[in-house]
């Protein structure tokens, strides 16, 4: 099947089904992952490094996969196989991470979680890069990939509407007696739920045949199959724009992923005295009226924006505007009035509720530029190495989030923490991702591939085919 510049409405809608698979397993898994430290007691080392080591291996087997889902030849497509196959490892591996007690050691729930995790994470990866690649191979219009994008990531975002309130539902006592014994239930709806999901660009989505004519893969020994592997990440890695993308995305992602954790703390810890039921709906209310904010404000605009000013631009305003938002947690998160914590949230989102979008559809421009150089077609290569930048940096944001608690002074086994110690997390939650912000901004700052260009790049490429 080959590509066109239109995507009919149903198939938009069943790849953002896909996505928001793909976001509520991460967002859900963020705050379940406080229940670690709030209900089982763990430290904040061995909780950095339940973050960090699963995303490390995670990041590290990306390429890999995405290498095997643009060589893959099979009567369902390149890309479905694998998805399918990867969204039932990991919606049964999230379950059964989370069949912890707080009656075991310590150690004995971090093994176990850890152990787990990494099979999650796997499971991960193998549906992730090839459902990612599939959505850079369904248009060749340099706007249709935007609107497609949008579209996703509009559906995706209400996985961050509703993760937040697993947090009501895992602290009220009305529905368990401990938040541990409601993450054994509640991840058995959440893993379900997420498989199914996951599953239906695989059973719904059109599979676009974008395989290497002069490819010969086949009969290669392992020793030469890696070397194919690491010469074609070496050609991903020269492409210069490719570069500043993910080079932003690691900065301003990952900046703010360090810190996102820390917004259940600051509410919890700084607003309400340590009590997490005193803190009602409040940690809840953030992320969902954050996330509804990106649905309704951020994406639209961010796609209006992209086809009236250029992708580039519309980067260079939104993460600007966001610089704003960072500041002003400082006054909002205050006990006295908890409403104000939502006055900076309308700039703030624009930051990271406006980059995927963004990012994503630049890939897919990438991917032609890319093979009008190379004369080869890798789009799995290219979202895996994309996402490969955004997991090892999460796997690196979790350790150092852990380290910040640490070196802030946080305490998990106290109610009442210090001053200082709140204060550490106030002023962290608002320098580190700003930090990255200007850091995103300035890796992007001279990228100069915009319409014209991917234009003329789509008609050469035409121009070649049709030879």
């Amino acid at each position: 099947m080959t590509r066109s510049s239109h995507i009919p409405m149903p198939q938009k809608i069943a790849f953002g089904i896909g996505m928001l698979a793909n976001q509520m397993f991460p967002a859900a898994l963020g705050i379940f992952m406080v229940i670690l430290v709030q209900s089982l007691g763990m430290s904040p080392i061995l909780w950095g490094l339940i973050f960090f080591l699963p995303k490390l291996v995670d990041a590290l087997t990306d390429p890999l996969m995405g290498y095997i889902s643009d060589r893959t030849e099979s009567r369902w497509g390149k890309r479905r196989p694998f998805i399918f196959i990867g969204a039932f490892v990991a919606g049964l591996s999230y379950i059964a991470m989370w069949q912890l007690s707080a009656e075991n050691s310590q150690l004995y729930n971090f093994w176990y979680f850890l152990g787990w995790s990494i099979v999650f994470f796997i499971g991960m990866t193998i549906f992730s890069v090839p459902y990612v690649a599939m959505g850079y191979e369904m248009s060749d219009d340099y706007h249709e990939r935007t609107r497609l994008m949008a579209i996703a990531q509009w559906i995706g975002q209400w996985a961050w509407v509703i993760a937040p309130w697993f947090w009501i539902v895992l602290y009220d006592p009305n529905w368990f007696e401990s938040a541990t014994e409601g993450a054994r239930t509640l991840s058995i709806y959440v893993g379900l739920g997420c498989m199914a999901m996951a599953m239906v660009p695989a059973i719904f989505c059109n599979s676009v045949d974008t395989t290497n004519d002069s490819e010969e893969s086949s009969g290669l020994t392992l020793a030469e199959t890696f070397r194919e592997l690491f010469h074609g990440i070496a050609i991903t890695l020269k492409n210069k724009p490719f570069q500043r993308i993910c080079m932003a995305t690691f900065f301003i992602f990952n900046a703010y992923n360090c810190v996102a954790g820390f917004t259940f703390f600051i509410i919890v810890y700084y607003m309400n005295g340590g009590d997490p039921v005193a803190a009602g709906n409040w940690p809840a209310l953030f992320g969902s009226v954050s996330a509804l904010f990106t649905c309704f404000l951020v994406i639209p605009i961010v796609n209006y924006m992209c086809q009236v000013h250029g992708k580039h631009k519309t980067f260079l305003i939104t993460q600007g505007m966001s610089l704003l938002g960072y500041a002003m947690f400082w006054w909002s998160f205050t006990p006295e009035n908890p409403y104000l914590m939502f006055v900076p949230i309308p700039l703030f989102v624009f930051g990271i509720g406006g980059l995927f979008t963004i990012m994503m559809s630049m890939t897919a421009d990438i991917c032609d530029l890319d093979e009008l150089e190379t004369f080869e077609r890798r789009e799995g290569l290219f979202g895996a190495i994309y996402w490969w930048m955004v997991k090892f940096g999460a796997a690196f944001a979790g350790l150092l989030s852990g380290l910040i608690l640490a070196f802030v002074g946080f305490d998990q086994t106290l109610d009442v923490q210090s001053d200082e110690a709140l204060a550490g997390l106030r002023a962290a939650f608002i320098i580190v991702p700003a930090t990255g912000t200007l850091l995103g901004i300035w890796a992007m700052w001279n990228y100069d591939l915009n319409e014209e260009q991917v234009r003329s790049i789509r008609s050469e490429l035409d121009a070649r085919q049709n030879t």
